[in-house]
């Protein structure tokens, strides 16, 4: 729907610096999500993930509101010409007609009078192609206008069947499902700043995922990009090293942390490899089969989990409603879709790393509302995060620049340099060499003697 208005090229910066834009945003609204579920006081990860993705479903309201959607699910090959059906009568008398209009027209007495226009009372109609309309259609345009018109016709000729798009959303909803639900566990057992900060290692996942998987250029393996990764991994080992106390919850939230971190980026990277531009998948589409999809197959699990007592089945409080729906549509509704679009926009990488850019907003709001101390660990951390974003976002732009293995390369190049020159000689360059040694110390000491005598 949207993303029609701000369609950019393959090339253009544009798309690359409104794709970070986007990113930031979902920064936002990710943290205020994170704290509202905190302050919700509803602890029951699956059920609030549940709830919050069959949200989605709203999405496929847009098969009643918006036209290209449902003139996708009816379309249909237009036929070159439709025939006119008529009865044996009619036939007959057209027939008729047309004898008698050909004799009036060829009669002599016709042709010596002056030119007259006669028309007949007979009428046809015919339905012109899907074609012809087009063809006639666009020649009435201004240029510019039938250039706008064919790039609108070919991005629409390019999108994906509504029907695919539900296959891929069925492929996708399930590992979608488990990383949220893993992002929630964290957030039930440790504080909003510590899942924000483990759940960026996606970024290292992201990357071994890409090269293995590649859906773009963008996404080749670089030693700039793994350095990048690796300076965003030491400044979370740094902000995870300063919290010393709740070491068992940290334990827990952190390996769920990590585990929704592993299947956000499986997600993101096979959803790229499968759909590698955004004009091709409709995202409002998509998280709407998502929504379906998740809402009919997965609300077993309510029950199972009760049964086996490991998340009883409680219904919410009015307040508490409130709360998962406000957080459901912003949260994730929202921001997932904007979260989506920007890494169609940039890349898979960027995306999972922006997911860093949360650390200096949670800080704010643990220590202004909270009053949560952090010491100077956390904050040597935050830099190494930031300089990791911004350092991808600019290897990104440029696709062949990479700077560490140009250093590299140099630094390999002048140890080679340097190891060949002190390298050992021959045996017969060293003979030479002593034999002119031995001459320049004759001539040395018999003018040491001419000098004393």
């Amino acid at each position: 729907m949207a993303i029609g208005l701000f369609s950019f090229s393959p090339g253009d910066p544009r798309r690359l610096v409104f794709g970070v834009l986007l990113l930031l945003l979902v920064d936002a609204i990710w943290v205020g999500s994170s704290e509202l579920t905190k302050n919700a006081g509803f602890d029951k990860p699956y059920f609030s993930t549940y709830a919050k993705t069959s949200m989605f479903i709203l999405y496929l309201g847009g098969f009643l509101f918006w036209r290209p959607w449902r003139e996708q699910c009816c379309s249909h090959s237009e036929p070159l010409y439709v025939p006119i059906k008529l009865s044996d009568s009619e036939r007959s008398s057209v027939a008729s007609d047309l004898d008698k209009l050909e004799s009036v027209e060829t009669s002599p007495a016709l042709l010596k009078k002056k030119g007259k226009v006669r028309f007949s009372n007979l009428l046809e109609v015919r339905h012109m192609s899907g074609t012809e309309a087009e063809a006639a259609n666009l020649a009435r345009m201004s240029y510019t206008a039938s250039l706008r018109l064919e790039e609108s016709h070919s991005r629409s000729a390019n999108k994906l069947h509504p029907k695919q798009v539900a296959k891929i959303a069925l492929l996708f909803c399930i590992p979608w499902f488990l990383g949220n639900l893993s992002y929630q566990e964290a957030l039930d057992e440790t504080q909003a700043a510590v899942v924000n900060i483990l759940s960026s290692t996606s970024g290292l996942f992201t990357l071994i995922l890409a090269a293995l998987f590649p859906s773009s250029y963008g996404d080749k393996f670089t030693a700039s990009k793994l350095v990048a990764v690796l300076l965003s991994i030491g400044g979370i080992v740094l902000v995870s090293m300063s919290h010393t106390n709740q070491q068992d919850q940290l334990q827990l939230g952190a390996l769920w942390a990590l585990c929704g971190a592993a299947l956000y980026a499986v997600y993101l990277v096979m959803l790229k490899k499968k759909v590698d531009n955004e004009e091709r998948l409709d995202i409002p589409m998509f998280f709407g089969f998502v929504g379906m999809f998740n809402m009919v197959l997965l609300w077993p699990g309510l029950l199972v989990l009760h049964h086996l007592k490991l998340e009883s089945f409680v219904w919410p409080t009015p307040q508490q409603w409130m709360y998962l729906a406000l957080n459901g549509l912003i949260g994730t509704v929202l921001s997932e879709f904007l979260w989506l679009w920007g890494c169609f926009l940039t890349s898979s990488l960027i995306a999972t790393l922006s997911l860093s850019l949360t650390i200096p907003l949670t800080v704010l709001v643990d220590i202004f509302l909270k009053k949560v101390s952090f010491n100077w660990m956390f904050f040597m951390g935050i830099p190494p995060v930031f300089l990791s974003f911004f350092a991808v976002t600019f290897l990104s732009h440029w696709d062949d620049w990479d700077p560490v293995m140009v250093v590299l390369k140099k630094a390999l190049h002048c140890f080679c340099h340097c190891r060949r020159r002190t390298h050992a000689r021959s045996p017969e360059d060293l003979e030479q060499r002593e034999s002119l040694i031995g001459i320049e110390d004759g001539s040395g000491s018999q003018e040491e003697m001419e000098g004393c005598t």
